[in-house]
């Protein structure tokens, strides 16, 4: 198979050569339209709500706590990513 390759680049130099010319026209012309920006944006905007109740076990804290935070929070605009954790005695 790669002997079949090398075989041909050598036979047709002008074919590969002209191929080669054509990728690097597309990666200069590619690298020309990429967006520079002196300051780019790479702020990770996140919150992170505590919520505290001391007579709740875990597993009531997550349905009458966390779960409907959670709802309120995911009705919001440009909302990515939610993620919450219920722990016993944070």
């Amino acid at each position: 198979m790669i002997e079949r390759i090398i075989r041909y680049s050598i036979q047709h130099k002008l074919v590969v050569g002209l191929g080669v010319l054509l990728l690097i026209a597309l990666g200069v012309r590619a690298m020309m339209r990429l967006p520079v920006d002196a300051v780019p944006d790479i702020t990770n905007n996140q919150v992170q709500v505590i919520t505290i109740a001391p007579t709740l076990a875990t597993l009531e804290v997550e349905q009458f706590v966390s779960y409907p935070i959670e709802q309120a929070l995911s009705n919001l605009p440009e909302v990515h990513e939610l993620r919450s954790i219920s722990r016993f005695g944070v």
